[in-house]
């Protein structure tokens, strides 16, 4: 372990500048414990250990079964969590069913604002320029009929699903997920709407989405008063955004050309200064699709989506945090 750490082990780094007991309030509250009168049983996993787990999860992009496995067999991994090798540790299904528990709450969204506000508090989220940003966020496809396919679309159900004997394939049927298509690739289920500080590259503020909708439906309910400048794409160009901006947010947003109005060079020359800050908050897509294995879910319907996505962007905060912090530790 002592080489592991000469080396460079980067969870023994978040545990060198996460608070990680910031969060058990929350957790404590939203996971729901059955009374029992019992004095028997094993007594509950700690909550902040089970959410950093979920946080392994998601780093890594495992499933319930591999984290299982990787707890149990990586030392690293133990040694993130507290363990030692004579603890026991979580099975599959306790990590499901702490995860379910926590996605019929607003946790997520709390644990999110909580970490948000220690990062303002430390002067890491400034405000002075703010970036919108949306990208598809892909679930398991599903093989349905295209009748199906388009009764889910107008918000039905299909009557054969509703069948007893298919009580169980509904379960399993997404019915919230949908199908797009952009620059001739196909993409089934969400969309993560993301608000970035322009200076730190932090998640300030996410929306949740189906995949069908346009990235620009969700920008303003992202904006709140304390946004100076807005940069985002040409995507979200148009008078729906610009007049409804907060009085004091400048528009930074890029211009869109048009069919025989084509952007004029000054136009052109506008766009490529306010790209070279809007880009940033693809860096953000890019350690999530390359450091944290891809920007995809495993979790059937909104509700979870949401859950999921916010953990995605909480997580990245928390890596983001740690680069931030690492010459000071």
């Amino acid at each position: 372990m002592d080489k592991i750490s000469k080396i460079g082990d980067p969870l023994e780094m978040l545990n060198k500048v996460i608070k990680w007991e910031m969060f058990r309030n929350i957790l404590k509250n939203a996971v729901v414990r059955k009374e029992t009168t019992s004095r028997g049983g094993r007594p509950p996993y700690d909550v902040v250990m089970m959410f950093k787990i979920l946080v392994l999860q998601r780093l890594y992009n495992l499933s319930d079964d591999q984290t299982e496995y990787q707890i149990n067999d990586r030392r690293s991994f133990m040694r993130f969590l507290g363990l030692e090798l004579f603890d026991s540790v979580p099975d599959a299904k306790t990590i499901w069913k702490f995860r379910n528990d926590l996605s019929q709450t607003n946790a997520m969204e709390e644990l999110f604002c909580l970490f948000d506000i220690m990062l303002e508090k430390e002067g890491l989220i400034t405000h002075k320029g703010t970036i919108v940003e949306a990208t598809f966020v892909d679930v398991p496809r599903q093989r349905n009929s295209r009748d199906e396919n388009q009764k889910i679309k107008d918000g039905e159900i299909p009557e054969d699903w509703k069948k007893p004997e298919n009580a169980h394939k509904l379960a399993q049927k997404d019915t919230d997920a949908r199908w797009t298509k952009k620059n001739n690739e196909v993409h089934y289920g969400y969309k993560n709407h993301v608000k970035c500080d322009a200076d730190s590259k932090l998640i300030t503020n996410y929306g949740v989405s189906d995949a069908a909708l346009h990235d620009s439906q969700r920008c303003v309910e992202l904006i709140e008063e304390t946004d100076e400048v807005l940069y985002a794409d040409s995507a979200y160009s148009g008078t729906p955004i610009s007049e409804n901006l907060p009085e004091n947010c400048e528009n930074q947003i890029c211009e869109k050309g048009y069919r025989d109005h084509p952007l004029t060079e000054e136009q052109k020359e506008s766009n490529h200064k306010k790209s070279k800050i809007r880009c940033r908050i693809e860096h953000i897509f890019g350690f999530m699709t390359n450091s944290m294995k891809g920007i995809n879910i495993r979790s059937i319907g909104i509700d979870r989506a949401w859950f999921n996505i916010g953990l995605m962007n909480l997580v990245y905060n928390i890596c983001r945090y740690e680069f931030l912090k690492r010459s000071s530790v």
